[in-house]
């Protein structure tokens, strides 16, 4: 990036940051912000500060919150019988859009692996044993870490600590995909379609 000013260079730089951002997709996010207007290009600057600034983890879910609790674990309407465990905040966005999921989360921010050094300490896992060890209406944890190594191994951990104390703890199902091709799918992802099949 020799021929382009330096505010330009860095401007592509920090864009390349991004996750799924390349370079050539950079610096046409570069030339597309320089040719905004002003006050567009300062709103971006200010939503991304601002976010920064104002958001945080609710103190009770670990979910991303500009309020404390979070809208969720505040709301009486929600089930308070049943606690759905995920990775991260976006986890919980995709599960809201269903509309369908009634009950609580809690955010691990992370999941265990032991190859890159990350233990059962290091992510959110202590608080959820102690919401659950302080409520007297959960019933079942809904574990929805995503269906790696590491994920499988932070459920079966999770369920490991948990059902000892009379909660059920079941896992989300995964499969074929809806619209997929079984011809298409690998072995592991239809192994674990038929062992996860539902009487109709």
């Amino acid at each position: 990036m020799q021929s382009y000013p330096e505010p330009l260079a860095d401007l592509v730089s920090e864009l390349a940051k991004l996750p799924g951002i390349g370079l050539k997709t950079a610096q046409r996010l570069a030339f597309h912000i320089l040719s905004m207007k002003d006050d567009e290009a300062i709103g971006i600057a200010n939503a991304i500060v601002n976010a920064k600034k104002k958001l945080k983890f609710c103190s009770v879910c670990g979910n991303l919150t500009d309020v404390d609790p979070c809208a969720i674990c505040a709301d009486p309407s929600r089930d308070h019988t049943t606690y759905c465990v995920v990775e991260s905040p976006k986890d919980v966005v995709a599960i809201e859009r269903m509309r369908e999921y009634k009950g609580l989360y809690h955010v691990l921010h992370g999941v265990i692996a032991p190859m890159a050094g990350v233990g059962p300490e290091d992510i959110n896992l202590e608080s959820l044993i102690h919401r659950l060890s302080g409520s007297d209406e959960a019933n079942e944890v809904i574990v929805a870490t995503n269906p790696n190594i590491e994920g499988e191994a932070t459920a079966m951990y999770i369920a490991r600590l948990i059902k000892p104390a009379g909660i059920k703890v079941s896992r989300i199902a995964y499969g074929v995909s809806i619209g997929g091709d079984i011809e298409y799918t690998d072995d592991a992802t239809l192994l674990k379609a038929i062992e996860g099949r539902r009487e109709l």
